[in-house]
């Protein structure tokens, strides 16, 4: 059971890396199931087991790298709240760098248009980011308690998503991670100054 159970997970990884792969290289609409499949090396009725379309991978293709960004932030428990969203912030971009304009753009688009996005609302890398953040702040002790968490989070990632706009936009050339440096050095404590304790 433990075999099979390690052979699926590697079967989707696999999968995603293809997609991945072949978004970067070639564009989301140029692609399809079995140009994933044969990147991957499986049949093409496999990837209905782990998926419903191939909308459905472009979520997946953010999970591991951003969640292993969440995991680095807990282990910086004794870091002061700007050194952990400056980790934040440039890790985050460093990842959609990685992953590629293509897939910036699908990620884009599925916070832009509802009828694009995959079924489950808990796998849009929108929501997924902002839980992301939301976290970090109210695990601060440098905030005060009435601080509006809420906000604060979504005043962030609209600067970060505003960042992914601006480089799809201007095909590449716009670089978000000189920016997301500029943003910290600039803007990160001023938004924070007035709720700090």
């Amino acid at each position: 059971m433990v075999k099979r159970k390690i052979a699926a997970q590697e079967t989707k990884r696999k999968l995603i890396s293809a997609g991945l792969e072949l978004i970067k290289e070639k564009g989301f609409n140029s692609i399809n199931v079995e140009d994933i499949t044969k990147k991957a090396g499986v049949a093409k009725g496999t990837f209905y087991t782990y998926f419903k379309r191939k909308e459905d991978i472009v979520p997946e293709i953010s999970r591991t790298p951003f969640g292993e960004i969440a995991e680095e932030i807990e282990q910086m428990e004794n870091a002061e709240l700007f050194e952990k969203l400056r980790h934040y912030f440039r890790r985050f971009m460093e990842q959609v760098e990685f992953c590629g304009i293509q897939i910036c753009r699908e990620w884009i688009r599925n916070v832009i248009d509802p009828n694009h996005v995959p079924e489950s609302m808990d796998s849009k890398k929108w929501f997924y980011d902002c839980e992301m953040l939301s976290n970090i702040l109210r695990n601060s002790k440098e905030l005060r308690e009435d601080a509006p968490v809420e906000l604060l989070t979504y005043i962030i990632i609209s600067e970060l998503y505003g960042m992914m706009i601006s480089w799809c936009m201007s095909n590449g050339k716009f670089e978000p991670l000189d920016w997301t440096d500029r943003f910290c050095d600039i803007r990160i404590k001023s938004i924070f100054q007035a709720y700090l304790k």
